[in-house]
């Protein structure tokens, strides 16, 4: 029954922003004067020839940039922060490509959602999901990260930072935070 009310909210949230993203689309064309369509049919349909290609696809990489971000489901847990150095860390992420966080840092660049934090998780989660979270004491802005290393227990979160100092002076621990899951795992897009 939950899964089917979330499959539910997801359609749902989809068709709004999918509505969203229409009008969005049709705001710009308007506004850009890209084309004028003259429709002399009755019944008021737009021939395909009329549509221009353009539009079609600007209007599908709207949508899809949009529906990147909804997010599949949420969950309630602790985040703490962690350094690539601490005693028991090698450097080297759990998850492939197995980065050497010392010589990389502490981002990724993901495929579909460009620059996003490195975070450790349980394997409740897995490798490649992708997380929304926010929380001013690290950013205004929402901070989307991926799961690229283990090493925590259920609901708990350990994002990757730059010193030890940071992660404990900004971070600590933050309990009860809002997670919202936009991707699970590499192979589940």
């Amino acid at each position: 029954m939950i899964k089917e009310q979330s499959k539910f909210l997801r359609l749902f949230k989809i068709t709004i922003m999918f509505f969203l993203s229409f009008l969005f689309c049709k705001s710009n064309i308007i506004e850009k004067n890209y084309i004028n369509i003259e429709n002399n049919n009755i019944a008021k349909y737009i021939e395909e020839e009329n549509i221009d290609a353009k539009q079609i696809e600007m209007f599908q990489d709207e949508y899809n940039k949009a529906s990147l971000y909804l997010p599949n489901y949420t969950f309630i847990g602790e985040l703490t922060g962690y350094v690539g150095n601490c005693p028991l860390c090698t450097g080297y992420l759990a998850c492939p490509p197995r980065t050497n966080v010392l010589e990389s840092g502490i981002y990724f660049n993901d495929k579909d959602y460009g620059t996003v934090r490195i975070v450790a998780s349980s394997s409740a989660y897995s490798c490649g999901t992708i997380l929304r979270f926010q929380t001013n004491r690290i950013q205004e802005e929402p901070v989307i990260a991926i799961v690229l290393d283990r090493g925590v227990l259920g609901n708990n979160i350990d994002l990757l930072t730059d010193s030890e100092d940071y992660a404990i002076r900004n971070i600590g621990r933050i309990r009860n935070l809002n997670f919202e899951v936009l991707r699970t795992g590499w192979n589940n897009e």
